[in-house]
């Protein structure tokens, strides 16, 4: 039974590789298991796929893309830039910091990275290389840059997470905010001083005057109460996680109807938007919901906890080796698919550890973000360097500095529980 399951990986892995769409690799290395296992009926098969896709929980994937979707045609998204600009303009890179900052507000509304990568990859890339930044440099900036969306709720990561290795989303989402934080501070530091060292120049010199400040926050501060709407009815009670993404929806709509942006030629690409994005997102739920009851069915979760805690006899070896595993996978897999096979497997050996759960799962997000990074199969890579023209090898070149402060806020992850539970302590 062991050599089945080792076919049905290699399967898994040799279709991933080939670039074969994901939910069909994952079915692929399914369907192997249950070909040559003649015990097993064929119709758990299609049970366990249509199953995968049935849980409550999902719901909040739709809800929350379409919401964002809808306030990038309202004129939100401008909004906030207008608000960042005028926050960070005394800064150095000030170009530069608005797109680090207005990612990190962007994550608490849109939660996908690829598309708030493209977002600002349109919107701020031209307006930087106009202003003397390099190619390289502001498609690199807006790709890390993007890292932070998938963290700060209400990020589908962390949604995907909670589902599978059924922890409390509304915890998730709370983390985030302080994992969110630490990245976008680091990175806004960093990108402080290479632009000092390359003459990047505020957008301004003088002081922000009150009345400039009350002119920018106040087109910004109704968008920018979502995710404090989010986590505050989430923690009182109001609604859970998926209603919240209810919530979020007819928060977009009043905004929009508020703001006066608010067209039919925009909700109708925000509904193709979203059904696209939910699409695929769910067929590789449902995939790999065959694949987690195939390893489960042969207790490889429970054999491998079993022989890591045999031989592995410290936590924190065990968290740098899982760093240095999912840093590696995360630069051929994508991070949603490796999530759905691999934390079944690891969660539990966490667990055993005695590894806080919120933790393990944002060092788990934090990694997958890194691999989206990360060449040669890096998404966000290839969707910043398709939008901006940038090429490949100038985009990974000017990166790996940027690489270093990401291994560095990892291992603070790692070895510092405080960054992912301080605020969980506070609210719970």
């Amino acid at each position: 039974m062991t050599s089945i399951i080792a076919i049905s990986a290699v399967v898994l892995l040799l279709f991933l590789f080939l670039k074969v769409p994901i939910f069909i690799s994952i079915l692929a290395g399914s369907m192997v298991y249950f070909v040559f296992n003649e015990g097993i009926s064929p119709v758990i098969f299609a049970q366990q796929f249509i199953t995968g896709t049935e849980s409550i929980t999902l719901l909040a994937i739709p809800f929350f893309v379409f919401a964002g979707t809808c306030m990038n045609y309202t004129g939100v998204t401008r909004r906030i830039m207008n608000f960042c600009a005028l926050v960070t303009g005394r800064l150095n890179g000030g170009l530069a910091q608005v797109n680090v900052l207005l990612s990190t507000l962007m994550g608490g509304l849109s939660g996908s990275n690829l598309a708030d990568a493209a977002m600002e990859a349109k919107m701020l890339v031209p307006e930087m290389e106009r202003n003397g930044y390099s190619k390289a440099f502001s498609t690199v900036v807006t790709a890390v840059s993007s890292m932070i969306t998938p963290i700060i709720p209400p990020g589908i990561a962390m949604i995907i997470y909670g589902c599978i290795a059924n922890v409390s989303i509304g915890k998730l989402f709370i983390s985030g905010f302080g994992v969110g934080t630490l990245l976008c501070v680091s990175l806004m530091l960093f990108v402080a001083q290479i632009s000092k060292k390359r003459g990047y120049k505020p957008l301004r010199t003088e002081p922000l005057k009150k009345e400039e400040f009350k002119k920018s926050l106040f087109p910004a501060i109704a968008p920018l109460c979502l995710p404090i709407i989010i986590i505050g009815g989430i923690r009182i009670g109001v609604f859970t996680a998926t209603e919240a993404g209810a919530v979020a929806i007819l928060y977009s709509i009043i905004l929009g109807f508020a703001y006066k942006d608010l067209t039919l030629s925009g909700i109708k690409n925000s509904l193709k938007e979203t059904i696209e994005s939910t699409a695929s997102i769910m067929l590789i739920v449902a995939a790999a919901t065959v694949f987690s009851w195939v390893l489960t069915k042969e207790r490889i979760p429970q054999q491998l906890t079993a022989w890591m805690i045999t031989h592995i006899n410290n936590k924190y070896t065990f968290l740098i080796l899982v760093n240095v595993f999912l840093l590696l996978i995360g630069m051929f897999i994508e991070g949603n698919a490796s999530m759905i096979v691999l934390v079944p497997l690891l969660a539990p050996v966490a667990a055993a550890y005695g590894i806080d759960e919120i933790q393990f799962a944002m060092i788990y997000i934090f990694n997958n973000s890194i691999g989206a990074l990360s060449p040669p199969m890096g998404t966000l890579m290839f969707v910043t360097c398709g939008v901006t023209g940038c090429k490949t090898k100038d985009f990974i070149k000017e990166s790996v500095p940027f690489y270093i402060m990401l291994i560095i806020d990892l291992l603070l992850l790692t070895f510092v529980p405080f960054f992912s539970t301080f605020l969980i302590d506070i609210f719970y």
